[in-house]
């Protein structure tokens, strides 16, 4: 159903899923060489089937933004994605910030991750979300670059004040970035002239459920627009190797709660209605 669902009947929301595995975590690279990723553990295949088994119990289908490192080297998880129903999209080739690439270091990127999505899933990728939402006000040439590579939507702003990303004063519901593109920022609810997150993430994990709750029913009842809402398959795996070295705070924002997030997302496909990016927005494949 699209974004202009009828005023009498529940939303749809987008449920989005980051595909990267915990070593990948922006927060932690200072801790982890790029060169070592190989090396560690890779945790992210199985934290998928398990996400993949918990949306074919409650029939909820999602995007899944999906990391081209992860594709090369799973490729049959990338095929189950496609064959659960889900839609296929791009986080990028190496989890990157946008921000600390050229345009053209970019456009490889992005293309790279592109075309092995495409080929081990057997459909158009249509749907590019940043790593650690970093779009922002620093490259704007980005979404050019995402037009031009046959993107039709980036997920890639959050209109929210943090000390990672965010452009607060972006709009908060889907808008032409290009002609030919759309931007769907992660969702806030307005209060008290400010933007709260209401999109996911750590957020869903460190706050309340009920928090997350009241600002989603909020954002569909009051705005009567559908959320777009991401989480990481790491978040839902609490056996996780730990990082040595990192700093309190590093370890608050990404070990806090993570044997109760399962729990939670199951909680949120029942309290909500989930669908696909492209369906709930309008956005598939020409």
């Amino acid at each position: 159903m699209s974004a202009d669902q009828r005023h009498d009947q529940p939303l749809t929301n987008a449920l989005t899923v980051d595909v990267e595995d915990y070593f990948q975590v922006s927060a932690l690279a200072p801790h982890i060489e790029r060169a070592s990723w190989d090396e560690r553990p890779c945790r992210v295949e199985a934290n998928v089937q398990r996400l993949l088994a918990m949306f074919e119990e409650r029939g909820v289908t999602a995007t899944f933004f999906t990391l081209g490192w992860v594709a090369e080297r799973y490729p049959q998880l990338v095929r189950d994605i496609v064959a659960g129903g889900h839609e296929l999209a791009s986080h990028g080739y190496g989890h990157q910030r946008a921000t600390e690439q050229g345009q053209e270091d970019f456009r490889q990127d992005v293309l790279r991750a592109k075309g092995l999505l495409e080929d081990i899933g057997g459909q158009a990728v249509v749907g590019y979300r940043a790593p650690s939402f970093s779009i922002g006000y620093s490259n704007p040439w980005a979404f050019d670059v995402l037009l031009e590579t046959g993107h039709r939507y980036s997920s890639s702003v959050y209109p929210v004040q943090h000390d990672h990303y965010g452009m607060p004063d972006a709009p908060r519901f889907p808008y032409d970035a290009r002609p030919g593109l759309v931007e769907i920022p992660l969702t806030t609810t307005r209060l008290f002239e400010r933007n709260l997150p209401a999109g996911g993430g750590g957020y869903f994990r460190l706050a309340p459920y009920a928090l997350s709750r009241w600002a989603l029913r909020r954002v569909n009842r009051l705005d009567r627009r559908p959320a777009i809402f991401y989480f990481h398959p790491w978040e839902i795996d609490p056996g996780q190797p730990r990082v040595a070295g990192t700093s309190l705070k590093t370890r608050f924002r990404h070990y806090v709660n993570l044997g109760r997030t399962e729990a939670r997302l199951g909680r949120l496909l029942r309290d909500f209605h989930w669908g696909r990016v492209d369906q709930v927005f309008g956005l598939r494949a020409a």
